[in-house]
């Protein structure tokens, strides 16, 4: 039980094959508090209450635009007021699209943008006072390897640029607040199976990026989930500022 007694807040967790949502379900495993936030607040809700509980502990689900600073403040507000002091965040949600530097139209990159990184930034913001008025925290924010390859399968470059963005904010947030005991740490995983890559890829491209991949297999949102679970927990009490890659190996450097 590495979170008993903790709260944890995670984004973008209520799809049923998502990496937010089987992070909520080891986390509540191992006793925390779970809150999740998500931009369709009746699936947020329904992902809550399929969550473990075990004696006193329960979950809650709230709807979140991290793309909009006064939805991140409201949530944050709404999960004070049910828990009190929060102790982990994880910045998980995202979208992407696949298109190349050409095609991106002004639009498609501030919607890019601003859900995976300007979000990280508006809820970080919106949660790191009560972490600092707590005695510190932990926040693990997602990323990915197309920030450190220049480009992935699913993602375009304003996927790439704004998750490599994420690395740098995550780095500079872990210096500022690291002070105040709170940790601050990136994810950056590989292909992983989850609903935004489901059907989307034939057998033969499936097979030549396993070929690529070292440990001979696509990733599952556990593996991702585990990874979230360590950088909440005790066991990374003295690791900030890292970026953890969780691709199998398909990128090492």
């Amino acid at each position: 039980m590495l979170l008993q007694g903790k709260t944890a807040v995670i984004s973008g967790a209520a799809s049923k094959r998502g990496i937010g949502r089987s992070t909520a379900e080891l986390f509540a495993q191992h006793g925390a508090r779970v809150a999740i936030l998500d931009i369709d607040a009746q699936a947020a809700d329904e992902a809550a209450a399929e969550l473990p509980t075990s004696g006193q502990v329960r979950h809650i689900g709230l709807g979140c635009d991290v793309s909009d600073r006064a939805s991140c403040q409201a949530a944050a507000d709404a999960v004070v007021a049910a828990f009190g002091s929060v102790g982990v965040l994880i910045n998980n949600a995202g979208i992407t699209q696949p298109v190349r530097t050409l095609e991106i139209t002004e639009s498609d990159w501030h919607r890019i943008v601003d859900v995976n990184m300007t979000g990280v930034l508006f809820l970080s913001q919106a949660f790191i006072p009560n972490m600092r008025e707590n005695g510190g925290g932990s926040i693990a924010c997602m990323s990915s390897v197309s920030a450190q390859r220049g480009g992935g399968i699913f993602g375009g470059p304003h996927y790439s640029a704004a998750k490599a963005g994420v690395l740098g904010l995550a780095k500079a947030m872990a210096r500022e607040f690291g002070p105040a005991g709170i940790r601050v740490n990136s994810v950056t995983p590989g292909l992983i199976q989850t609903d935004i890559t489901a059907g989307k890829l034939g057998d033969d491209a499936r097979a030549e990026i396993i070929r690529g991949i070292p440990l001979s297999r696509l990733g599952e949102a556990r593996d991702v989930a585990n990874i979230y679970l360590f950088l909440a927990s005790d066991l990374s009490a003295y690791v900030t500022g890292a970026v953890i890659d969780v691709n199998g190996g398909m990128l090492i450097h």
